[in-house]
């Protein structure tokens, strides 16, 4: 299976009256396996707008992830309306886990909220075994940051797919 390659998506995208056949004209022929990635404050920038744009692009099978959740103004009452499939646990919580209880109430019950709400859970910013070994004891779905790779270049990716096809 190909591996899921998130794109970051921007204000001034989102915001651009064609975002959603620009989408589509994006991935015509593509075989899905795009994550579409927005952060929480820009969606709070014009919620219905952005849910109704949304929905429209993950209609066309992209998965789209809510980034840096808890560091932005959205209200939980949008959460469950949302047109997401993954929210993504911000890096500033995760570094602060292992040393702060607060912080670490703050993820778990991230985490919690996601399960009953049936979304992925990313953590971001994964720097250390421990915080890794604290994730998996709150079930993180999945963890990414220099744990794993330090951020890899565009052709050092394309070598990497070539040498392990789907």
């Amino acid at each position: 299976q190909a591996p899921r390659i998130a794109v970051n998506i921007s204000a001034l995208q989102i915001r651009h009256k064609s975002f959603v056949d620009d989408v589509h004209s994006v991935i015509d022929g593509v075989d899905s396996g795009i994550d579409l990635e927005i952060t929480e404050s820009l969606l709070m920038q014009d919620v219905e707008a952005s849910i109704r744009k949304l929905k429209a692009v993950r209609e066309a099978g992209l998965h789209i992830a809510l980034d840096d959740l808890g560091t932005g103004h959205s209200s939980l009452a949008y959460l469950s309306r949302l047109p997401i499939d993954t929210v993504k646990i911000d890096r500033s919580f995760v570094h602060g886990m292992v040393e702060k209880a607060e912080d670490t109430s703050i993820v778990t019950a991230i985490i919690s909220l996601a399960g009953a709400l049936r979304l992925t859970v990313v953590a971001e910013g994964v720097e250390s075994e421990e915080q890794a070994r604290l994730l998996r004891l709150l079930r993180c779905d999945q963890m990414q940051g220099y744990l794993f790779s330090p951020p890899v270049d565009k052709d050092k990716v394309e070598a990497l797919l070539r040498a392990n096809p789907a």
